[in-house]
């Protein structure tokens, strides 16, 4: 966890945190859409790939926020 937050120090250090942000939400939501896209347009059912899938996109999208707020209280 320690190094994690160091990396996201050095981002906020570096006024890149807006685009880090940003970049990861977009992923999130990229993920979300295509864990959605399998389960509902293809004959997969709710498997391993599309939950997997939806649930990174999640991640992705509360993460970086998470992890921004962490470094701020350090």
């Amino acid at each position: 966890m320690d190094e994690a937050l160091e990396v996201v120090e050095v981002v906020a250090d570096s006024e890149l945190e807006g685009a880090f942000v940003w970049l990861l939400r977009i992923l999130g939501v990229l993920a979300v859409l295509a864990g959605l896209g399998l389960w509902l347009l293809t004959d997969m059912g709710l498997l391993i790939l599309p939950a997997l899938l939806i649930v990174v996109g999640l991640v992705l999208l509360v993460a970086p926020q998470i992890l921004l707020f962490l470094a701020e209280l350090t």
